[in-house]
């Protein structure tokens, strides 16, 4: 789900610190440095990178098309390969069955094994296309506020992870209720440490 669908699940940061004269040009080469790169025929089984949000599979940073106003809307994309066990399986079996034959013997030893199934999953790997996964990222660089588009554990990671390699001087601050008071109310450090011992309370029996 994303910015356009009908409904959306959205995370949203504080962004610390300050952008360059020239935001945009910033941005961008932010954005090209850790561009979403292919692994289709690679034995590369994951890439992370950013894409464009109008052209999520072409993407492209070289003109200010990610720009809208006073804010950056763009994509983090995930691109995974896996392959079903079961065709590991099968084509380890296969592939050892045409050892043994080709070699006269009835057994292979455990480095074989380990090398046949090593090869297989490279081979594979290599063959099967990869599955994308897009999340949109809207940036409102005057309110110093990011909304990504996705509360998956594992995409938020990638997200902040790859945020802070591409904007050096830059940090995110994940926005929930703790953080959203300890940034907007001024607290004196008794107040802090008192929010901070705070803890959920459960509403159900």
């Amino acid at each position: 789900m994303g910015l356009l669908s009908a409904t959306q699940t959205i995370t949203r940061y504080r962004v610390e610190g300050s952008l360059s004269e020239n935001p945009t040009d910033q941005v961008r080469e932010g954005l090209n440095k850790q561009i979403i790169t292919n692994i289709d025929n690679e034995a590369q089984d994951m890439a992370v990178g950013w894409t464009s949000f109008e052209a999520p599979f072409t993407p492209n940073f070289d003109d200010a098309s990610f720009q809208v106003g006073t804010h950056y809307a763009f994509g983090l994309r995930i691109d995974k390969k896996s392959i079903p066990s079961k065709v590991v399986k099968q084509q380890v079996a296969i592939t050892s069955a045409k050892r043994l034959a080709e070699s006269d013997r009835e057994f292979l030893s455990k480095n074989e094994k380990s090398e046949i199934k090593e090869h297989v999953i490279n081979v594979l790997t290599i063959r099967i296309p990869p599955v994308p996964n897009t999340f949109d990222v809207v940036w409102q660089y005057e309110e110093q506020e990011v909304w990504f588009f996705s509360t998956q554990k594992a995409a938020n990671e990638e997200f902040e992870t790859l945020f802070n390699k591409s904007f050096s001087g830059l940090k995110l601050i994940r926005l929930f209720p703790y953080t959203q008071a300890d940034l907007t109310l001024s607290l004196s450090n008794e107040e802090r440490d008192r929010l901070s011992a705070i803890t959920p309370e459960n509403f159900t029996e």
